[in-house]
């Protein structure tokens, strides 16, 4: 029996019969004339989840956007805009409508009304769907209810009085609240077919652990690795060095209580150690980026700042051993604790003598400096225990594994964070790992295989996992396609004065990339033909303010990050950029900053989008034309071999 004879006894097993098996493949023709559903690409998160949660429930405007479609001329602007945030916040805008009304005639009408537009918007909204697909996102407990009203006959109006029936039991029966939620959950799921996140949403802000909740939510969902995901992925899987790059940005920007309430690590270790090892007078360059909303004890700001100064120069050393280790990482230059001279206070930075903001290093032992001292090693060790013994941390790691990559390719376009390392003349540049070179595609491939068994390694024990000191190379080395510049000046920002010290020259991707000959040289390396694909990048925040534009290389690449992240906002001018792919288009979606969940619902404010074509279908696509649809015809292949097999006797069916 060959290969196919057997898939096609297992493919017997699911479909017994000529009947079972001729009813699939009208079902699976159907649903490939069906227009291309929607996609939603969002990056670059930053642990703000109040703006991403509020993104997700809105579609970036496609919910709104759907309103308008539908009542634009019946509705008033007001009115629509109460609609919408019925939408996204139903149980809270509820209790805040329904506050403000006194008697049961007024919520009855109430309810009535809102009822009957949210069926309407509802009915819009899963058209493009197979009642299937639709039955299964409903939720359980208002199933049996929403599939009659959103499937209800448009035409006979014989059920009408049944329809209108249904509607007043519910409010009747004290039910219509939920079953405004269940329309605002099944139209929040459906809205969107499918997420693509472009990385990073870990650091900056303040709940990444909440983000990462939310995406497990979602049902088809895939995930880009940022840089800064990549180091909460090197210290789950037990690298000190990236523990220690994790403690340092949380310290930076204030943001310990995702380590110790978030994940439940004891950072006592390294509070009695700062503590007791730094004084006040040495934290000026350390003091964190306070938000200026949180009431902090002054005594509080100096214990942040000390362990910031604390695990900063842990970093240092650890990092001095992975490039003593690796040669071929060329980040010899990323070493600074042999070059002090404390008595003149003074470093040494590619050979000039710059003066030291700070002098204070009452760990650097001159003899050896690159050696953790005793104390040192038990705080290491103590958080190295608590990041592997992390239960949700392990379980958030695990789910960034499982659905994640370095790069995806998905309806011929081209999705990463970073960049692809390229040298000037528009060639890939190539690195060591291993003992072999690689460019390009292999290059990402390599990168991403050394981040999965790093992982799959994972424990205390850092010698045994050979690949955790790669992973701090696709941190800040200067051949990450994650990170994209020459040298990480981490060291030079803290200590020294002159900005000159500070400038982290950027990979020439980022200039060849605003070229098209670029972006096509690009999705051919990936397999993609240029005529019809596109890139879509995150990781660099695009400064609107200065007139940056993110559609580049003549509309064959698209950068969508505006900046999520607060911090970055005062630059960029916006509050990220979004991208919306339908049946019609590809769709840019500019945000303005979010103000807060309250705002949204008592003054239903929205995130003000502006939206902008980029690439308009001339004929709608259906579900044929995508990757979705390759994987249908396949099966309708594979079914019609089945159904020959059962006509000519080959294969028994199984029922009769």
């Amino acid at each position: 029996m060959d290969y196919n004879e057997r898939y096609l006894l297992l493919l017997s097993e699911q479909f017994p019969d000529i009947a079972s098996v001729t009813t699939e493949i009208i079902n699976l023709e159907a649903i490939m004339e069906l227009p291309k559903a929607t996609e939603h690409f969002i990056s670059d998160l930053h642990g703000e989840y109040d703006a991403v949660s509020h993104v997700l429930r809105n579609g970036s405007g496609n919910i709104k956007e759907k309103i308008r479609e539908i009542f634009q001329n019946r509705l008033s602007s007001n009115e629509m805009n109460q609609l919408a945030t019925l939408v996204y916040y139903p149980e809270e805008k509820l209790e805040r409508i329904l506050m403000d009304m006194t008697s049961v005639e007024e919520k009855n009408e109430f309810y009535t009304l809102t009822i009957s537009r949210m069926i309407e918007l509802g009915q819009f909204v899963v058209s493009k769907y197979t009642r299937s697909k639709v039955r299964k996102a409903m939720p359980k407990d208002m199933s049996y209810i929403l599939e009659e009203l959103l499937f209800k006959d448009s035409i006979l109006t014989n059920k009408g009085s049944y329809y209108w029936n249904i509607i007043q039991n519910v409010i009747e029966l004290d039910a219509a609240n939920r079953l405004i939620e269940a329309l605002s959950e099944l139209m929040q799921e459906l809205v969107v077919d499918h997420l693509h996140v472009l990385g990073d949403i870990y650091d900056r802000g303040p709940s990444p652990d909440k983000i990462i909740d939310l995406l497990i939510a979602q049902k088809s969902i895939d995930i880009q690795w940022g840089n800064h995901d990549a180091i909460w992925m090197g210290a789950a899987s037990g690298s000190r060095v990236l523990i220690a790059n994790v403690l340092r940005i949380c310290a930076r920007y204030d943001n310990l209580e995702i380590i110790e309430d978030g994940y439940g690590i004891s950072l006592r270790p390294l509070v009695a150690f700062a503590e007791a090892t730094y004084p006040d007078e040495s934290i000026k360059e350390f003091m964190p980026k306070i938000d200026d909303t949180i009431d902090r004890f002054p005594e509080e700001v100096s214990q942040i700042a000390k362990m910031q100064q604390a695990i900063t120069i842990i970093q240092f050393k650890l990092e001095a051993q992975v490039i003593k280790r690796h040669p071929e990482f060329q980040t010899d230059n990323r070493l600074f604790l042999d070059k002090l001279n404390l008595e003149k206070g003074t470093v040494l930075v590619d050979g000039k003598e710059y003066a030291l903001k700070n002098t204070t290093f009452p760990t650097v032992n001159p003899e050896d400096p690159f050696k953790l001292t005793e104390d040192e090693e038990y705080v290491m060790a103590k958080l190295q225990a608590g990041f592997l013994n992390s239960e949700r941390l392990q379980k958030h790691i695990a789910y960034l594994y499982s659905k994640g990559s370095l790069y995806k390719v998905y309806n011929e376009n081209l999705l990463y964070h970073g960049c692809i390392p390229m040298n000037d003349d528009m060639s890939f540049m190539s690195v060591e790992i291993h003992g072999r070179s690689y460019a390009g595609r292999e290059l990402l491939d390599q990168f991403e295989k050394s981040m999965r068994q790093a992982y799959a390694a994972k424990g205390t024990n850092e010698d045994e996992n050979p690949d955790l000191d790669y992973m701090w190379y696709i941190w800040q080395g200067e051949g990450s396609s994650l990170f994209g510049k020459t040298k990480m000046t981490t060291f030079e920002r803290y200590y020294i004065e002159d900005e000159e010290t500070h400038h982290e020259p950027k990979n020439i991707y980022y200039t060849l990339r605003n070229e098209k000959e670029c972006a096509e040289l690009i999705l051919k390396e990936f397999g993609i033909q240029p005529d019809r694909g596109h890139i879509v990048n995150g990781h660099t925040p695009v400064k609107e303010r200065k007139g940056e534009d993110p559609v580049k290389a003549e509309g064959k690449l698209l950068v969508i990050d505006g900046g999520f992240s607060k911090a970055y906002q005062p630059t960029t001018g916006l509050a990220g950029y979004t991208l919306l792919y339908n049946s019609f288009g590809m769709l840019l979606v500019s945000h303005q900053p979010f103000s807060s969940v309250a705002d949204a619902v008592e003054h239903e404010t929205d995130i003000v989008s502006t939206r902008r074509i980029i690439d308009k279908e001339l004929e709608r696509l259906q579900v044929r034309q995508t990757d979705v649809g390759l994987r249908l015809e396949d099966q309708v292949v594979q079914l019609k071999k089945l159904l020959h097999a059962y006509r000519n006797g080959t294969i028994r069916p199984r029922v009769v």
